[in-house]
C-alpha cells in the first residue's frame, strides 16, 4: 500500500534536524542554548526574556533567526556561524539509513533551515555524506525560513524540484503544509502522529518507512 503512493516519485526531500537523526541524541538542544545566548547580547535580554523571545520568532516567523532579522535587522552570517558551532559527536552513524536513502529511485536532496555548512557536518557525522544531489540551506532561499511558501519556491526553483513527482520528509508539521499544497507527498517523521490535512503519512522510524516504499 505505501509503495503505491511513492511509486511516482522521483525527488525525495529530507530536513535535517530531528529528520535525519532523532531527537534523543539532542543535538538540537546545544544549538537552543546558543540561539538564547545569542538573543541575549544582539537584544541585551536577560535569560529568561531571551528564552521567551527565541520561542516567540520560531512560532511567529517560522524561526528564531527569520524573526531576528525582521524585526531587529540582524545580521544571519555571525548568528549562523555562532549557534552552529557546537559538539557533533554526539551524533552517531547510521548505517541502516544510509542504505536505505542509497536505494532510493531518483535524487535525493536535503533542505535545512540551517545553514549548508552546518548540514554537511551532521550528514558527515551521521554517516551520511555523499548520498545527497543536493544540500540546501536558509541561505539558498535567502533567508526566508520554512515554512514560508517564498522559500520553498526559491529552494524547489534551485533544486530544479517537480513538486508532483516529489515527497517531503520533515519533523515539524508546519513544513508540510506547502509542499502538500504543491503535490508533494508528504511524511511526518516524530515520535508520535499528529493527524493534519497535509501530512498524508507518519513514521517513528526513517530506515524503516523508506523500505517499505521500495518493496
Amino acid at each position: 500500500m505505501i509503495k503505491a503512493h511513492f511509486s511516482h516519485v522521483d525527488t525525495w526531500v529530507f530536513d535535517l534536524d530531528h529528520t535525519l537523526y532523532p531527537p534523543h541524541m539532542t543535538l538540537f538542544d546545544q544549538i537552543e542554548v546558543r540561539m538564547t545566548a545569542y538573543v541575549m547580547d544582539a537584544l541585551g535580554v536577560d535569560q529568561e526574556r531571551a528564552d521567551y523571545l527565541r520561542g516567540h520568532y520560531w512560532r511567529t516567523h517560522g524561526t528564531t533567526l527569520a524573526g531576528l532579522m525582521r524585526e531587529h535587522n540582524v545580521d544571519p552570517a555571525p548568528y549562523l556561524t555562532d549557534v552552529h558551532d557546537i559538539d557533533f559527536t554526539v551524533l552517531s552513524p547510521d548505517p541502516d539509513l544510509r542504505h536505505a536513502i542509497s536505494t532510493l529511485p531518483g535524487r535525493k536532496i536535503v533542505y535545512t533551515n540551517g545553514c549548508e555548512p552546518y548540514a554537511q557536518n551532521v550528514l558527515e557525522a551521521r554517516g551520511l555524506s555523499g548520498l545527497f544531489d543536493a544540500v540546501y540551506g536558509v541561505e539558498h532561499a535567502d533567508f526566508h525560513p520554512k515554512p514560508d511558501a517564498t522559500a520553498f519556491d526559491k529552494v524547489f526553483a534551485l533544486g530544479g524540484v517537480t513538486p508532483k513527482t516529489a515527497a517531503m520528509f520533515e519533523d515539524d508539521p508546519r513544513n508540510l503544509s506547502v509542499p502538500h499544497s504543491l503535490g508533494m507527498r508528504t511524511v511526518h517523521v516524530a515520535p508520535e502522529p499528529l493527524p493534519q490535512p497535509h501530512i498524508e503519512h507518519h513514521t517513528d522510524d526513517l530506515s524503516a518507512f523508506l523500505r517499505s516504499v521500495q518493496t
